[in-house]
C-alpha cells in the first residue's frame, strides 16, 4: 500500500526550488530551522538546488524550546554551509500574551508560530529572499499547522511528500540520524508531540492518507492501518474539515 520513494522525485524538488527562486528574482531563500526533520530536509534540499551561499537558516527559540536545540541547529547549518541566525521569540510572545490574555497552550502555540513567520518575512524582505515552507503532505492534509503561522510561506518544497517519504528522503541524503530519529514536535508547549496530539502515529496516518488518495474504502483503510473504522472515519472528516486551510480565502463570484 505505501508508495515507494520515486528516484526522480528528488530531482523534481530541486528543479522546483531553483526555478521558483529564479523566476521570483529573489537572491535566495530563508528557512526557519527548528531542529526537526522537516526543516532540516528543506534546508538541505535548498542547498543542493541553490548552493549554501543562497540559504539563510534562522533558529527562533521560545521558552518551551528544548535545551540543546540551538547547538544542534547551529552545528547542522555549519555542516551544510549555510548562514545561521538566532532570533529568540520569548519577548514577542510575552507581549502578545499580556495584550491578548493568552491562557491556553494552543492559543499561545499559535501566537508562537505567527511570531516566527513575522521574523522570517521580515528577513525575506530585507534580504530579498523567499520564505521556504517546511510543511509535509501529511500535516497539510490533516490541517496540522497554524494558519498564517508555519502554514505561511512562498513555496512548499516537501508539500507533496508524506511524512514517511520525508524520513526516507532524509535517509537517502544521509541527514544526521539524531534528526531522523527525533520525535516529531513543534515544541509549542512543554512535552508537546505531533503524534500524541493527533492521536495517531505518522506511519498509520500515511497508510490511511495514501489509501484515501488511491481510492480505498474506509473499511479497507481500517484493515490496512489496524485502526478501528470509527477512527478512520474521524481522520477522513478531519481532512475534509481542514480543506479551508489548504486554499486561498474564498471570494464571491463576480456578478
Amino acid at each position: 500500500m505505501r508508495e515507494e520513494f520515486p528516484p526522480q522525485l528528488k530531482e523534481g524538488i530541486l528543479d522546483f526550488i531553483s526555478s521558483t527562486v529564479r523566476e521570483s528574482g529573489a537572491e535566495g531563500v530563508v528557512v526557519g530551522l527548528s531542529g526537526g526533520i522537516d526543516s532540516a530536509l528543506v534546508s538541505r534540499l535548498c542547498v543542493d538546488a541553490l548552493g549554501p551561499d543562497k540559504v539563510y537558516n534562522v533558529f527562533m527559540p521560545s521558552s518551551t524550546t528544548p535545551a540543546g536545540d540551538r547547538e544542534s541547529t547551529e552545528a547542522y547549518s555549519s555542516s551544510i554551509g549555510t548562514a545561521y541566525r538566532v532570533v529568540p521569540i520569548k519577548d514577542m510572545v510575552d507581549a502578545f500574551g499580556s495584550v491578548l490574555g493568552l491562557e491556553d497552550s494552543l492559543s499561545k502555540g499559535n501566537v508562537m508560530a505567527r511570531c516566527r513567520m513575522i521574523i522570517l518575512y521580515h528577513i525575506a524582505r530585507t534580504e530579498n529572499l523567499l520564505v521556504m515552507g517546511t510543511g509535509n503532505r501529511s500535516e497539510l492534509l490533516m490541517g496540522y499547522f497554524t494558519k498564517h503561522g508555519d502554514g505561511a510561506c512562498d513555496a512548499l518544497p516537501i508539500g507533496n511528500l508524506y511524512k514517511s517519504q520525508v524520513r526516507e528522503l532524509s535517509r537517502i541524503l544521509s541527514l544526521p540520524q539524531s534528526i531522523i530519529d527525533r520525535a516529531p514536535s513543534a515544541d509549542l508547549w512543554e512535552g508537546q508531540s505531533d503524534e500524541d496530539e493527533m492521536g495517531i502515529s505518522y506511519e498509520q496516518l500515511d497508510l490511511i492518507l495514501q489509501g484515501m488518495r488511491g481510492g480505498s474504502s474506509l473499511e479497507e483503510l481500517a484493515d490496512i492501518s489496524g485502526l478501528p473504522l470509527k477512527r478512520v472515519i474521524e481522520i477522513e472528516s478531519r481532512v475534509e474539515a481542514n480543506r479551508h486551510k489548504r486554499h486561498s480565502p474564498p471570494m464571491p463570484e463576480q456578478q
